[in-house]
């Protein structure tokens, strides 16, 4: 089994704006070509295939796309792997009960036999990428409009089919450089994945909202899964005969620590950043987008955290929902002040000043790029009416409530059911029992009803009614919350289990008809019809044609930077960042150093705050100093900053020292740089990593689970180290 000793830092074609040198969420397969030689001048130690190879074992090996948004590493060769806390949160939530509440408590396994299963998890890891955009556009060059993405979807559907190798495989075609090129990622997909540990929340979540994405940060975000394969070390379902995977590459784990100035790469899977926006749609966001969608969550939040403040039980439902309401409501409120902060708009203006200059050197650079911006302008002010109204249908019907969600799976077509044979009609409701199975577990009707009745008058208030249908604008004007309650919310079978799940077990026409009329049902298909009438279709048409020149543009970019390296936004495929351990000055008269200790922790100890109630045990190890081998100078090193790019995605990314070794976890960015999806700043620009020391520390002299190192390659730290001033 081969170990990787290995880095992180990526490179690919190219990014925008003079990219510094921290800058960039880069491609792994263009590495030698393109920044190599720079990584190693900041110190790292190994070679690009190291990082990435198809012909050896490598780096890539080791990094997972965990569940449907996160990255997990590996750290042995019995598929034990790490990820956040925040990022297992839902599972740990799922096996959470106010018997065994594993969110408060943690949960450690002591064997094998005693992990945890977690049907619908995957961890997907990359085989091979490859630049497939001669195939993807091929016989294109005469097409426009639906013909030419139709033609693009056909192509594509060839290329993942030819991929996936008899279902070996999964595969997956992503545009880069808004559709300048396209690249093909080719995934192993394991369905086998135990929780292992987790400490409690008040650790893997210490802070809860109020530290999120704030630095100084005391947070030991990780958790602990194992995969599992069948015994040929292949993907398979769940089965006790399954046995743990035999990992093709793990990172050893570092005990030698950080210091200032340490390379730092940062290998995962970055969801989603628009750094090519021209200066029309950052204004948009700034003064509409994040603002509305801030306004809808605040409402909501303030609702779910005085019911959860309230009642054990509505805490343990809705935590995980709570967490990833509030998670992008904090961000977006960093964003908007990172944003006006760094002058975003004079920045945006400066660059399409030197865009205009470059394309009027020659009249066929005008001829393809001088309509770009003033197009750009006038689609953004179209825009706008319907940026508000899809904002809050995403927000309120789509994302707001939770009887709507359910209300979004129930079967309502019976002449499409009647089309259906026996089986795949007995296939759906088994499927839709899972859903409404899930959905009670975690609802609360009161709590939901509160949100229900506030969100629904804040969509009326606050869109222009000619967004509203007609049938919505009559009942809000008709009924008060009370009666609104009583002649909708609560005469709906939705709000009844055993009711609902007896009508999906017999499931025919006249149960479909039932349903169709049911109060919620018929206000949910009313709410999203005028909404895909009136908003989604005119919203579509003008987005599409923004997107079309949003692929001009960054063509235009790409021309015009020709020979700079740029960096395509990130779209959740694998990618390579680095930088520096390095604090940060955020305000006037205010420095942060790079790391965070135990000592900070115990100085928010408050046992009266649930997300700052420290762990007697966690207390009792403080107050004795038992620190093991985990302590530097008298202190547990906590989690440390660094300046790499990182997003959304990046969630359980290893933090990778210039030897290839296991030194953190990623798991947030400071508050004042979270603008960085949209324009980095190197001087703000932060993430934040939880240090593994923190993490061996919680799993060995805090849980008893020291059994689990036994299975890691831990690289001890010299003695010389120790010693070093600031070394934290």
């Amino acid at each position: 089994m081969v170990k990787i000793k290995l880095l992180l830092l990526g490179l690919l074609v190219h990014v925008m704006l003079i990219a510094s040198a921290h800058e960039g969420m880069w491609l792994p397969t263009l590495l030698k070509k393109y920044n190599i030689e720079d990584m190693q001048q900041m110190g790292f130690r190994l070679t690009a295939d190291d990082i990435y190879s198809v012909n050896h074992n490598s780096m890539k090996d080791a990094v997972v796309l965990f569940g449907k948004g996160c990255t997990g590493e590996m750290v042995s060769n019995e598929g034990l792997l790490f990820t956040n806390h925040h990022c297992g949160y839902s599972q740990i939530q799922s096996h959470s009960s106010v018997q065994h509440d594993y969110l408060t408590d943690g949960f450690w396994a002591k064997s094998h036999d005693e992990e945890l299963p977690n049907p619908g998890l995957t961890v997907r890891f990359l085989d091979r990428m490859e630049d497939v955009s001669a195939q993807v556009l091929e016989g294109t060059d005469s097409l426009q409009g639906a013909d030419l993405q139709t033609k693009i979807r056909r192509n594509i559907y060839d290329i993942k089919k030819a991929a996936r190798d008899s279902n070996r495989y999964d595969a997956d075609v992503k545009p880069i450089f808004k559709g300048n090129q396209y690249f093909l990622y080719v995934y192993k997909v394991y369905r086998d994945i135990r929780l292992v540990g987790a400490p409690p929340s008040a650790i893997g979540k210490f802070g809860g909202d109020t530290d999120n994405w704030m630095w100084p940060r005391h947070t030991g975000d990780f958790s602990i899964f194992r995969v599992y394969a069948d015994k040929n070390n292949e993907p398979a379902d769940y089965s006790p005969d399954n046995v743990p995977y035999q990992s093709k590459a793990f990172f050893p784990v570092s005990m030698k620590g950080i210091q200032p100035d340490d390379f730092i790469l940062i290998f995962g899977f970055p969801g989603s950043t628009d750094e090519y926006l021209p200066s029309f749609a950052v204004d948009l966001l700034m003064q509409q987008s994040d603002p509305d969608k801030i306004k809808i969550r605040t409402k909501k939040l303030d609702i779910l955290r005085a019911q959860m403040n309230a009642d054990a039980k509505v805490r343990i439902q809705y935590a995980s929902k709570y967490a990833s309401t509030s998670n992008s409501w904090k961000r977006w409120q960093g964003e908007i002040r990172g944003l006006k902060g760094m002058g975003a708009m004079d920045i945006k203006h400066q660059f399409e000043a030197e865009f205009e200059n470059w394309y009027s050197q020659s009249d066929e650079l005008k001829a393809k790029y001088a309509s770009l911006l003033p197009a750009f302008e006038r689609l953004y002010v179209e825009l706008t009416p319907y940026d508000r109204a899809k904002n809050y249908y995403d927000e309120i019907v789509t994302r707001g409530t939770d009887i709507f969600k359910l209300a979004y799976n129930i079967p309502r077509n019976k002449a499409a059911w009647q089309k259906l044979d026996a089986q795949t009609q007995q296939k759906m409701k088994t499927e839709i029992l899972k859903r409404v199975d899930a959905h009670f577990k975690d609802y609360d009707q009161a709590t939901d009803e509160q949100v229900f009745t506030a969100l629904l008058r804040m969509y009326k208030a606050d869109l222009d009614p000619s967004f509203l249908s007609q049938e919505l604008k009559d009942l809000l004007n008709k009924y008060d919350d009370a009666k609104l309650l009583k002649k909708v919310y609560r005469r709906s079978v939705l709000t009844d289990r055993a009711k609902l799940t007896a009508l999906i077990q017999n499931l025919d026409e006249k149960a479909i008809e039932r349903l169709q009329k049911d109060p919620i049902v018929a206000l949910y298909d009313n709410l999203r019809g005028y909404y895909q009438a009136n908003v989604e279709r005119p919203y579509q048409q003008i987005n599409n044609a923004i997107a079309g020149l949003q692929k001009t543009y960054m063509a235009g970019i790409m021309a015009m930077k020709e020979g700079e390296a740029l960096y395509p936004d990130a779209n959740l495929t694998l990618r390579v960042a680095y930088g520096k351990v390095e604090g940060y000055k955020p305000r006037d008269g205010v420095i942060y150093k790079h790391y965070t200790t135990l000592t900070g922790i115990m100085e928010k100890d408050n046992p009266d705050i649930y997300d700052y109630n420290v762990p007697q045990r966690l207390r009792d190890l403080y107050a004795t100093k038992d620190f093991g081998p985990y302590q530097v100078n008298g202190e547990v090193p906590v989690a440390f900053t660094a300046s790499v790019h990182t997003t959304g995605g990046n969630s359980g990314s290893p933090a990778i020292n210039a030897n290839g070794e296991l030194v953190g976890i990623n798991f947030d960015r400071c508050w004042e740089g979270t603008m960085s999806d949209i324009l980095f700043d190197p001087d703000q620009s932060r993430n934040i990593m939880v240090d593994v020391r923190y993490i061996l520390f919680i799993i060995d002299k805090f849980a008893g689970a020291g059994y689990l190192l036994d299975e890691m390659d831990l690289v001890p730290a010299k003695a010389t180290e120790a010693v070093v001033k600031e070394s934290l």
